[in-house]
């Protein structure tokens, strides 16, 4: 009922969780500009035990819907705007940008014990418990040299690592994060999971912490094996790299350095803020000419 106020419109994501595209129709409408913005393969519906009771609420559908009534679609990563194309010849690839004045470098420390870390949410839990198995070898080679963390919105524990859970807040999370010296992000490598826009790296890395992600999706864009972090498939290259960093502090250091560094050029708000000044900018031209 406002959107004649205004020049643009952002959906993000979808304007309702309901399977019905009306809320967005009815921008398209308006006088506005309607730029639709997502950061997930949300078309595929992906469930976890937390919103499995509400995935009857959703339509695949709806996310092509919402691109064809935009004027303009932006979207984290290749993936997704290989999709979007199919609906909306007007896509923009925007990555996922962190404020690197929120996020200060902190770089590599030398003490013990190690902190191996995660941080997600309730919804995401399931990408973690990929990696207990190698992060159980880890405890067994290194017992107290070595301790993990997960930074999650519920109570969460492991106990053959001897991990509790630290409740996530929006407040303390970059707090929470300083205590982590190896930052994870395990993945299935699956479609929903080509789609994510590798958000946690993207934290860890920011601080200047030792990153280790799986070859999935936009991770392989994000990390240069070797340079600014590592990339690790099976149980046994995990147990590996992670190895390394726990008895090389010199080893976080330089990759922590290093991807830093890659965050400030590439995945950084200031990097960023251009690429999504001219996709506004290409909403507004385009308006009128889409229905």
């Amino acid at each position: 009922m406002r959107a004649w106020r205004y020049d643009y419109v952002i959906v993000y994501r979808e304007a309702h969780f309901w399977g019905w595209a009306i809320f967005e129709k009815l921008l398209s409408m308006s006088r506005a500009a309607m730029i639709f913005d997502f950061d997930d393969a949300i078309w595929l519906n992906d469930t976890s035990e937390s919103n499995k009771n509400l995935s009857w609420l959703k339509s695949s559908a709806k996310t092509a819907k919402i691109a064809r009534l935009a004027n303009v679609v932006t979207v984290g990563n290749s993936f997704l705007a290989d999709y979007a194309r199919q609906s909306n010849q007007n896509v923009e690839i925007v990555p996922t940008a962190i404020d690197t004045n929120a996020y200060k470098y902190r770089g590599a420390v030398d003490s013990e014990p190690v902190t191996i870390g995660w941080i997600g949410s309730t919804t995401t839990l399931k990408h973690f418990q990929n990696a207990i198995p190698a992060l159980t070898a880890i405890k067994q080679k290194y017992g107290n040299r070595v301790n993990f963390k997960v930074i999650v919105d519920v109570d969460y524990e492991v106990p053959e690592l001897g991990l509790k859970s630290a409740k996530w807040h929006k407040d303390t999370e970059v707090e929470e994060l300083n205590k982590v010296d190896i930052g994870i992000m395990p993945l299935p490598d699956d479609r929903w999971s080509c789609g994510k826009c590798g958000f946690k790296g993207i934290q860890y890395m920011a601080l200047g912490i030792a990153t280790v992600m799986s070859p999935v999706g936009v991770n392989t864009d994000i990390i240069e094996h070797g340079a600014n972090g590592f990339l690790a498939s099976t149980d046994n290259e995990w147990i590996d790299c992670l190895s390394q960093l726990i008895e090389s502090v010199e080893l976080r250091q330089q990759l922590g350095k290093a991807a830093r560094k890659t965050i400030d050029e590439r995945y950084s708000v200031r990097s960023q803020q251009g690429n999504l000044l001219n996709a506004i900018l290409l909403a507004g031209k385009l308006k009128g000419t889409r229905n």
